[in-house]
This record gives structure tokens, C-alpha cells and sequence, in this order.
């Protein structure tokens, strides 16, 4: 199933079942969401990211970085991530989509995919190290890109087009159920940031 960014309603359930995935289309105007792209090209501090597989030590082109309330750990793909303190634009975005969405988070990870080549393999949020069953704002700033759910069990699929300026927000029961997906693309020259503010855990 395909949803287009036609008309929004946010507090539709873009998933058939067991999960809740909302789509709020742009939360900001053209103007500021370009600003806070630009901005955050020039203030976060990106590195390529690391993943090892297999054994190995893989360094995508993709770019990552890891910011939080407290120097929160964050283990994915068998690496450890040390969060950033806050920057003064993410703080004005997490407390936007707090506002939004009515969820608190404490802590965010950023992508940079410099275009359509570059995209994110099937995969779910359900590290330990994350809030269970807990809400996950997506936030995206430049190129328009597809993203897809895919059930677990019937391999049903949701594809939803992301666009700049955007929020879209899953929670309860999704990452248990859905692998969530960027697939690449040809016919995208220009770079996205994609932004998902999480809670981390406190032990």
C-alpha cells in the first residue's frame, strides 16, 4: 500500500495492525525547514557511521551522530554511541515535536544521506538500550524520499512519501511486529537529514 502526501490527517494509523505509526506531513514552512537543514549541515557534528558484520569493521558513506539530555550510550550493529549535549536547534526542534506529538524524549539520532544512492537496510528500533514500546519522532529535512514498514509474520508493506519539513511519528507495538526501511533510489540528487528523537532508557 502506497501513501501519498495528499491530504493529512495525523491522527490516522497509517498501519493495518499490531503498531501505530502517525504521519503529520510538514510541521514547519518551506523557509524554516530549509534553515534548519542548512543548519544542521553546518552545527551537528557528523561522522560516517560503523557497523560490524560478520566480524567485520563496515564504514557506510551515510553519516550519523548521537546526541542526548546525558552522555547516553547507544548500541547498535555492535558499536557504541556516546551522545553529544544538546544543540540549541535541537532543542527547539525536540521541544516542537513534544508539542506535537504529546510524547518526551530525551535523545536523538541523526542521518545524513547525501543522496538517493544512500538508504537504510530493513531493520526495527528495539535495541535494549531504548524506552519498550516507546515513541520514535522522525523528523525530515530535504530531498522527499519513500519510506516502508513491512510486517513480520504476513511481509505485508506501507510505503508513506517523507516530505522536507516533515513528522512522522511510530510507537506501541511496531517495532515487535515492523521492519522499517530507506530504500535507495536512482532519480534522487539531493541530500536529506533525517532526525529520530527516542528515549533512552535511564538504569
Amino acid at each position: 500500500m502506497d501513501l501519498f502526501s495528499g491530504e493529512i490527517n495525523e491522527s490516522n494509523n497509517l498501519l493495518p495492525h499490531d503498531g501505530t505509526v502517525n504521519y503529520y506531513g510538514a510541521i514547519r514552512p518551506l523557509e524554516k525547514a530549509s534553515y534548519y537543514l542548512e543548519t544542521l549541515l553546518d552545527s551537528i557534528e557528523w561522522r560516517n557511521d560503523e557497523a560490524v558484520i560478520f566480524g567485520k569493521l563496515i564504514i557506510t558513506k551515510r553519516k550519523v551522530a548521537w546526541y542526548g539530555e546525558q552522555r547516553f550510550e547507544y548500541t547498535y550493529s555492535n558499536t557504541t554511541k556516546h551522545a553529544l549535549p544538546w544543540t540549541p536547534e535541537l532543542l527547539g526542534l525536540k521541544k516542537l515535536v513534544e508539542e506535537k506529538t504529546g510524547e518526551t524524549y530525551n535523545s536523538c539520532l541523526l542521518n545524513l544521506y547525501h543522496d538517493g544512492d544512500e538508504g537504510m537496510a530493513w531493520h526495527s528500533d528495539a535495541e535494549k538500550d531504548l524506552k519498550k514500546n516507546g515513541a520514535i519522532a522522525s523528523v525530515s529535512f530535504g530531498a522527499q524520499r519513500r519510506f516502508a514498514f513491512k510486517h513480520k509474520v504476513t511481509k505485508e508493506v506501507v510505503n508513506v512519501f517523507l516530505e522536507h519539513g516533515s513528522l512522522l511519528v511510530m510507537k506501541d507495538e511496531t517495532q515487535t511486529y515492523w521492519l522499517h526501511r530507506l530504500p535507495p533510489v536512482k532519480n534522487v540528487t539531493k541530500l536529506r537529514v533525517n532526525l529520530t528523537f527516542r528515549t533512552i532508557v535511564v538504569k
